[in-house]
């Protein structure tokens, strides 16, 4: 048993795939990821414990959807939380956007998984090796 304080993930997406398949990738010896399809269910989330890092889509509900950077700046107001954010409608205005709001960093879908674990080792979480 490891003696190093656990890390916890919260995934954001509307797409149950995407929250399986990054849960499945993510989760690791000494890693504990929580994953929802809402953006009311992660405030809960966020509100009832601490997480190092939030991997959050940017359109929950539509074409014209921003509520993951809504939510990455709900978070960054409120907490130290690392975010990252994702989506498969990218634009260089909204990947600028995402930075300006506080993301560490952003990914357009399909996500490179090699280069998620590398990002998310570069956090201090311990991530499998691919």
């Amino acid at each position: 048993m490891s003696d190093k304080p656990l890390k916890k993930i919260l995934l954001v997406d509307d797409e149950q795939s995407i929250l399986l398949s990054l849960s499945y990738v993510l989760k690791y010896e000494g890693v504990e990821v929580l994953a929802c399809n809402e953006i009311e269910q992660a405030e809960e989330a966020l509100a009832s414990s601490h997480f190092d890092l939030v991997i959050a889509d940017i359109r929950m509900s539509g074409l014209n959807s921003i509520e993951g950077l809504e939510l990455l700046s709900y978070i960054k107001e409120r907490f130290t939380t690392e975010v990252m954010i994702m989506t498969g409608f990218g634009t260089p205005e909204i990947e600028a956007e995402a930075y300006r709001r506080g993301a560490s960093h952003y990914f357009t879908k399909p996500i490179e998984i090699p280069t998620l674990l590398q990002a998310v080792a570069k956090l201090g979480i311990p991530v499998r090796q691919c």
